[in-house]
């Protein structure tokens, strides 16, 4: 018996995923934005959207000191304007950076964490901004709690018990045995924080553009974020549609040439 064959074939590096993509980059609020925060009537004529657009609310979940960030997770809340008054969603999300551009790396580096073509429960997506790449994995749940209305999110304790609830099993497992769950019940809320959507085209493409109000870094105020982004299956497409979208937003003056890090900036100000 050959018993090489069989080691191969046991040792094999596991399928990675094969990803969507998800094109984002950054306007300008001093430009796009009219003084209640909404985006101009010019904006919205450019990519056909109309004066509607959705709200949202969303709250993260860390311990005091973001040990579940530091492990490139996040748990999400998220009430929209359209669910139901007891409905929300919860997103579990791991994150690998892609370094150079590199994404076939990444892709095999979460392969070997059991994140491979073969995973059912999380959806694989490229994020792909002016100058960074980030390559995620999301598994999201639908829950209900009752006695919510409106736009109202999970309190603090809800949030965290049906987080708990319904941990997956790669999050609540990472690294040790409950490690998700123990430390989402040492969590707090970093949050609320709200946000508006609107729906528009460009180059044939369903065209997404989020405002996003947070407070600012001394606490005083809010800081505006405005995020343009389309979602393609193609990496070609990704990799052309972005250099498009750049140049369109620069030739109307609203390009803003950073990628901001809304999570980020979320842990880090509440």
């Amino acid at each position: 018996m050959n018993f090489s064959v069989n080691s191969g074939a046991a040792n094999a590096s596991p399928q990675p995923a094969v990803p969507d993509y998800e094109v984002k980059l950054f306007l300008d609020p001093n430009d796009v934005l009219d003084s209640d925060h909404n985006l101009t009537s010019s904006v919205r004529s450019y990519f056909g959207m109309p004066s509607t657009k959705t709200k949202m609310s969303v709250e993260y979940l860390d311990t005091a000191d973001l040990d579940i960030d530091d492990e490139g997770w996040n748990v999400r809340a998220r009430k929209m304007e359209d669910f139901d008054d007891d409905e929300f969603e919860l997103t579990y999300k791991k994150r690998y950076p892609i370094t150079g551009g590199d994404i076939d790396a990444a892709l095999a580096t979460a392969a070997l964490d059991g994140f491979d073509a073969d995973e059912d429960d999380y959806e694989a997506q490229v994020d792909w901004g002016y100058s960074k790449q980030t390559l995620s994995f999301s598994n999201k749940k639908t829950v209900h709690h009752g006695g919510y209305d409106g736009m109202e999110l999970l309190s603090e304790v809800d949030a965290i018990e049906e987080a708990v609830d319904h941990a997956p099993g790669k999050f609540e497992d990472w690294g040790s045995a409950n490690w998700g769950t123990d430390l989402l019940n040492d969590s707090k809320a970093y949050g609320p924080v709200d946000a508006k959507r609107w729906i528009g085209t460009w180059q044939n493409k369903t065209i997404y553009i989020e405002v996003w109000k947070i407070i600012n870094e001394s606490g005083s105020g809010y800081d505006y974020v405005v995020e343009a982004s389309f979602k393609t299956s193609s990496r070609t497409d990704a990799s052309a549609g972005i250099a498009q979208l750049e140049t369109a937003l620069t030739q109307q003056g609203w390009f803003l040439p950073t990628d901001e890090l809304k999570t980020q900036m979320i842990l880090d100000r509440y």
